[in-house]
């Protein structure tokens, strides 16, 4: 297939398009390229994915209306699969327009470059991050997520809402995926395992928040693209049993779905940084400090929809996971333990 991915030279779109263009896929990659965080990485992600003779890059902003439809006129998708956004939680307090301009004006060009070019299946990125101050554990996509604590999270709600109106308007599949604390090679250097790693090595103190009681469903990168290309593979389709006087908010009388991916086994912050101080073979000094403004103290994942329909089995536990990522920071940085 004809797949768009953008966000190709970020961490989940690196990962996503090169599982793609290793089945075959014929790959178009966007990217902006911003200075979010170090461009170099950016980069070199993309030198990993034009080894490939069927990838293509796009430098382009997903803000860029014009662009973003002639893009999609000229190159007639057959899939799309949107994950560029701009992330971070506390960023999005200090910098609340860039999250408008990426993750709400973007995924609209997005999703009217879907509509107007006959895609068949958008799959797109949304986050944990939308249950908010929901405390009913696990998240389950069925209960209402109307109640998210950072503008980063309430643009991803905003791309569900916007996905459900072009599935019904316009009877285009939309399935959006509420990504839950992805950790892996090649992650983001704002990412916690990222600022750890660099902190231990170099011997300064990490930053403990929550007093260290934080649980999260830690998950894999490649568990997540597996979901990702499965969700992607199968197309979104109206739920004959959707009730208009009860409904789910998961699915829909339009080709709609929304999923949890996630590990479905959380992890508890403390025992996260254990794995890593083993891996690295040093301890690491903690500066304890408050929850930070915009965070949740524990995130865990149903995630049994994705299970039951796509075949969706997460299988690195965090010893194997972290153990992967310090190999690769090691190698990539050309540091020693």
């Amino acid at each position: 297939m004809k797949i768009l991915v953008t966000g190709a030279a970020g961490f989940i779109g690196f990962h996503t398009a090169r599982k793609l263009l290793a089945r075959g896929d014929e790959v178009v990659g966007l990217d902006n390229l911003n200075e979010y965080y170090d461009p170099t990485l950016k980069q070199a992600r993309l030198a990993q994915l034009e080894k490939a003779p069927n990838f293509r890059f796009v430098k382009l902003d997903l803000g860029d209306q014009q662009g973003m439809a002639e893009l999609f006129a000229r190159e007639k998708f057959q899939r799309v699969v949107h994950l560029a956004a701009q992330a971070g939680v506390r960023y999005s307090i200090e910098v609340p327009h860039a999250y408008v301009h990426s993750n709400v004006t973007g995924t609209l060009n997005v999703l009217e470059g879907c509509r107007h070019n006959g895609v068949e299946h958008l799959v797109y990125a949304s986050t944990s991050s939308v249950y908010g101050a929901n405390t009913n554990m696990p998240f389950s996509p069925h209960r209402i997520a109307d109640h998210p604590l950072s503008l980063y999270a309430a643009t991803k709600r905003a791309n569900e809402l916007m996905a459900h109106n072009y599935s019904s308007l316009f009877k285009l599949p939309t399935t959006g995926l509420r990504f839950f604390t992805v950790y892996g090679p090649w992650g983001r250097p704002d990412m916690a395992l990222f600022l750890f790693t660099r902190n231990i090595l170099a011997g300064k103190p990490i930053d403990v928040f929550n007093h260290g009681h934080h649980k999260r469903d830690f998950t894999y990168v490649d568990d997540i693209v597996e979901g990702v290309v499965r969700a992607t593979d199968r197309i979104a389709q109206p739920d004959p049993a959707w009730d208009s006087n009860n409904p789910d908010p998961s699915t829909s009388n339009a080709p709609f779905r929304i999923y949890n991916i996630g590990n479905n086994r959380p992890v508890e912050l403390m025992r996260y940084i254990e794995v890593l101080e083993e891996c690295l073979g040093r301890k690491a000094e903690k500066n304890m400090l408050p929850l930070q403004l915009g965070d949740v103290p524990e995130t865990s994942a149903n995630i049994d929809d994705l299970v039951s329909d796509v075949g969706y089995r997460p299988a690195t536990p965090v010893e194997v996971g972290v153990r992967r990522f310090v190999e690769w920071y090691l190698e990539y940085y050309g540091q020693k333990k």
